[in-house]
């Protein structure tokens, strides 16, 4: 169409479709179906569990550590090829089960399309296919329906759509037949009914102007294709450690097979055996098993906290984000409207409690009120209870609203004024969105009554009077009312207004009864979706921990910019969506570093400004619950997925579903997430000594010419068990003191800072090196090779033990109570790799297998020895820096 149909007369929509009210013909109807091709969203090809598999040996590690089994296979070296290639087909399955299923959220989506539609062919209704549905088709629509395409209304009856997948408005929207402006944003559009949204009441005919992808929810559809999963920053970082100790591993083996064959002479097979035991011994093997099985961990921690995660890795990445772009209905709020304030002439009155519970209190000057001495408070809570067709009620322990939210809202003030509805209505004139008002005669005490409810604008016209202060009625003042309807909606209120007159019973009620007037004007009604309880905590909770809180949202600046203040939001004014629209890409991101409130956002904003932030070096979760926030869902670095009220399109293209739709669970996430990454850290400086200590062994020994003190199939026992059971215990470390009050680490930095390094390079070296003293001093005092290697493997096993010790704590000291009481799963994998260990030693299969012997209590004496003394050099080491910060 040469301009949007949402800002087009009807009658020029049907000449530009070359349709009309009658509808298509059969023949046209064709035509268009080969044109424009069948009303379906494109289809998108999943990932297989092949590819899933596959990808799971993507690591410079692995890449190794296949070319050592490659190796000893063709050696003949038959049981290190064996226990390689276990290590490295149980971190590939560890991997495979714990990351699922691949995300499909295009499927979400066109299951919300619907699956037939009213259609008029030849001025004749019939049911068809939605997919054959084409521009210039005319739909019918009816309440329960879901809107098969997009369509400019032509005909409309009360009708009201309700569009928070597509829009994020809090209420359905009321559609009517007059065009929208051309700028106006995708919840302004009355004039359109939108695919995949649902019509919550009333009837309309609309033709249709889109189908597919050219649909508003097709867009979406071709933005999330679009979208490509960003990388987090856990990953960026292992691959980049990953990387750097595949290089330097296979660099140094290569060295010392030169200087073994070119000083020593050392035959080929036994300089590659010795090789393939360094590179074993450098690779830390272990890790991508404990790296999963730590994030397994925090994904079930988070479980129990209300946060589903679904890739693994996004549970670190909750604990590096820098900023969280928030939805405000029902993440922020409740998504139940509540009254907050009743204004009459007399007084205006503060009404405490939220949602359709109707515990609360009405208070004047923060006191409770008694209705009886309250006339005005007493007849605006009487046309509350009256003028409405919602109903709460409690059920399976809460309370549950039957009806629309903002009459539900009304309906519990009623309540909290202590009013009991009883059956005395006489006749009714519905909401309809055109007169934007309801009425009902009622049978009252003191006679049939008339009770008035709706848009502020709207009643006015219908009163010549208002209630007076104290008793009667005096002339309406209309400024005064228009002066208090803004005030209430510059606090981001929607404001309905009450109104009263005696009726007739025989008489009955119509619409031009209504609009004949006569009405006494009572006063405001102030109604706010309010802020969830526990969420200005949970905020400034996030907030301290030094990550910003952007609120992006499709409802209107006024009530964003309340709740924002509400809530503790820094910089409340919000950024309109026209704003952003007219916003180029740079500009964009000099707004998102100033501002963090956006409302009437559409899908492309929300994405756009996703994108701005990352362009910023921001690492971004984004949190949402309709279909329109989908795309900026899989763009942000966490997609997080409001699992209650969530439609399936958005949870399948998020990272996290929240199971209780609330924003004080993601500020428990990222908690979870910081731990998560510092106990990742603790097992990698205390895995890395390991290898190094190993690796040293071996390299001191081949570039001096020595006898090995340790075969490769021993490194390779040593590094399976310490993953298995003291790299593991630091999974269960709990989170450390002020973790929350600390700035998110950034994303760019290495995974091992200089300290870290340091510490890695010390321990090492103090391992290794009495590990190689150890060896010598047995073989020079005439000890056979098997009890030397065994000893020597002791004491890299115990040295490693009380290295677990003091490493549990960063910096401070190990000498605390903690020690034995914070995590009880050490002492329990100690245990076990003692008896592994043991079993190492004493059993003959084990014997056989890696060449090793009993030995005697000197044989545990001098690794204990040393692993005392590796936990005191630590320590000391702790304690300097200590003292020089």
């Amino acid at each position: 169409m040469s301009s949007p149909a949402h800002s087009t007369d009807v009658s020029e929509v049907f000449h530009e479709l070359d349709s009309r009210p009658e509808g298509l013909s059969r023949e046209a109807a064709s035509s268009a179906l080969e044109r424009y091709g069948p009303n379906a969203l494109p289809q998108t090809r999943e990932e297989t569990s092949l590819q899933r598999l596959l990808r799971q040996f993507r690591d410079p590690m692995i890449y190794v550590l296949i070319g050592a089994a490659v190796t000893t296979a063709l050696l003949g070296h038959v049981v290190d090829t064996i226990v390689i290639a276990a290590v490295v087909i149980i971190n590939a399955l560890v991997g495979f089960l714990q990351e699922g299923k691949a995300a499909n959220a295009l499927a979400a989506i066109r299951d919300m399309l619907s699956p037939s539609s009213e259609v008029r062919r030849d001025g004749t209704w019939v049911t068809l296919e939605s997919e054959e549905l084409v521009p210039g088709d005319v739909v019918k629509l009816r309440a329960g329906d879901k809107v098969p395409a997009d369509l400019r209304l032509f005909e409309t009856t009360s009708l009201r759509i309700e569009e928070s997948a597509l829009t994020g408005e809090s209420v359905p929207a009321d559609k009517d037949t007059g065009p929208a402006a051309e700028d106006a944003d995708l919840g302004d559009r009355s004039s359109m009914a939108f695919s995949g949204t649902s019509v919550a009441a009333g009837s309309g005919l609309g033709v249709v102007t889109a189908t597919g992808s050219d649909t508003q929810i097709g867009h979406i559809t071709t933005m999330l294709g679009e979208v490509e999963r960003v990388e987090t920053p856990l990953t960026r970082s292992m691959t980049r450690f990953s990387s750097i100790l595949a290089v330097g591993a296979v660099l140094l083996a290569v060295l010392m097979v030169i200087v073994s064959v070119v000083i020593y002479d050392t035959g080929w097979g036994d300089v590659l055996m010795s090789a393939i035991g360094f590179a074993v011994a450098a690779i830390p093997e272990g890790l991508p098993a404990v790296m999963a099985i730590t994030l397994a961990l925090g994904v079930q921690k988070m479980a129990d906290r209300n946060a589903i995660t679904r890739r693994l890795a996004s549970v670190e990445t909750l604990g590096s984000v820098t900023t969280i772009c928030t939805d405000k209905t029902g993440t922020l709020t409740r998504n139940e409207m509540t009254v907050r304030a009743i204004h009459t002439r007399e007084h205006t009155y503060e009404v405490t409690g939220t949602g359709y519970s109707p515990d609360g209190e009405i208070l004047l000057a923060d006191a409770p009120v008694n209705l009886a001495e309250h006339p005005d408070l007493a007849r605006i809570a009487e046309v509350a209870l009256y003028a409405n067709d919602a109903s709460v009620e409690k059920r399976d322990g809460e309370w549950r609203l039957t009806g629309e939210p903002t009459d539900g809202g009304i309906c519990t003030f009623a309540l909290k004024a202590g009013l009991a509805k009883r059956e005395r209505r006489i006749a009714a004139v519905p909401f309809d969105s055109e007169h934007k008002y309801m009425a009902t005669l009622d049978q009252m005490p003191e006679g049939p009554t008339v009770h008035l409810k709706g848009a502020p604008d709207r009643l006015l016209e219908r009163c010549d009077r208002q209630s007076a202060p104290g008793q009667g009625t005096e002339p309406l003042d209309k400024a005064y009312w228009e002066e208090y309807i803004e005030s209430l909606g510059a606090r981001g209120m929607r404001v309905l207004a009450a109104a009263w007159r005696e009726g007739s019973a025989s008489t009955g009620l119509a619409t031009t009864d209504v609009d004949a007037g006569g009405f006494v004007f009572l006063g405001l009604y102030g109604i706010i979706d309010p802020p969830r309880d526990e969420v200005p905590e949970a905020v400034s909770t996030v907030q301290e921990a030094g990550i910003r809180v952007r609120m992006i949202t499709g409802d209107h600046a006024s009530t964003a910019s309340a709740i924002a203040k509400e809530i503790g939001l820094r910089g409340a004014r919000a950024i309109t969506g026209a704003e952003l629209q007219a916003a180029t890409d740079s500009e964009l991101q000099a707004i998102v570093r100033d501002h963090d409130v956006y409302a009437r956002t559409s899908p492309e904003h929300k994405l756009r400004l996703v994108r701005a932030l990352q362009a910023n070096g921001e690492v971004v979760a984004m949190t949402g619950d309709g279909v329109n926030d989908a795309p900026a869902l899989k763009q942000a670095d966490v997609g997080v997925a409001m699992g209650d009220k969530g439609t399936e399109a958005t949870k399948d293209a998020a990272d996290v579903v929240l199971a209780d739709d609330n924003f004080a669970t993601i500020a428990a996430a990222v908690k979870m997430g910081r731990t998560i990454y510092d106990n990742l850290r603790k097992a990698i400086v205390f895995m890395l000594p390991t290898n190094g200590a190993q690796g040293l062994v071996i390299f001191v020994a081949m570039l001096v010419g020595m006898t090995l003190p340790i075969t490769a199939l021993q490194v390779l026992w040593v590094n399976l068990i310490t993953a298995i059971t003291l790299s593991l215990a630091l999974s269960f470390e709990p989170a450390e003191p002020g973790i929350m009050k600390r700035r998110p680490r950034d994303p760019s930095d290495a995974i091992l800072d200089s300290e870290a390094v340091l510490r890695i390079i010390f321990v090492s070296a103090l391992i290794g090196g009495a590990t190689i003293a150890v060896f010598q001093y047995l073989q020079m005092n005439g000890s056979s090779l098997e009890v030397s290697r065994t000893i020597a493997v002791n004491t890299l096993v115990v040295g490693q033990i009380f290295y677990l010790f003091t490493a549990r704590f960063a910096r401070v000291s190990a000498l605390r109570k903690e020690l034995f009481t914070t995590n009880p799963v050490s002492w329990m994998c100690v245990g076990i790799m003692l008896v592994l260990q043991i079993a190492f030693c004493y059993l003959p299969f084990m014997q056989a297998a890696f060449d090793t012997t009993g030995v005697g209590w000197f044989g545990w004496a001098v690794p204990v020895v040393v692993g005392l003394v590796v936990f005191g050099a630590v320590e000391a080491d702790k304690l300097v820096r200590r003292q020089l910060n």
